[in-house]
């Protein structure tokens, strides 16, 4: 019975300590990781510029979204590519308005208006 009791108090000494020393593992990586959040947001935010509403959101979204990979491969685009990827983003900004204007018009509203939305943006041209 004293050998039982012995081993349950150093198993549980054992299985407290692996719990303490990986709790304190994770506090470490969080304030890296909201570190890296917090300054990816900060850019955004400064690139958003003057942009309101709903541009502002798709902005921030497609910024918030990016893969940091996926950024230093656009920083290296040559400076006459630069224009075609903003008139892209524009056509598309464009689209969304039109969208947006036409559901508006037919005052859809819940399911009609997501279906309508998907095949109005998803319609090339």
């Amino acid at each position: 019975m004293n050998k039982l009791v012995t081993l349950l108090g150093l198993s549980l000494s054992l299985s407290m300590g692996s719990a303490l020393a990986a709790g304190e593992a994770a506090p470490a990586a969080a304030p890296a990781a909201k570190s890296a959040q917090h300054g990816k947001m900060a850019t955004c935010n400064k690139d958003a510029g003057d942009k309101k509403g709903d541009e502002r959101k798709a902005f921030m979204k497609d910024c918030l979204g990016a893969k940091p990979a996926a950024a230093a491969p656009a920083a290296a685009v040559t400076p006459a590519a630069a224009p075609a990827a903003s008139d892209k983003r524009t056509a598309q900004q464009e689209k969304m308005k039109n969208c947006n204007k036409d559901a508006k018009d037919k005052a859809l509203k819940g399911d009609a208006r997501k279906a309508f939305m998907k095949n109005c943006l998803s319609n090339k041209g």
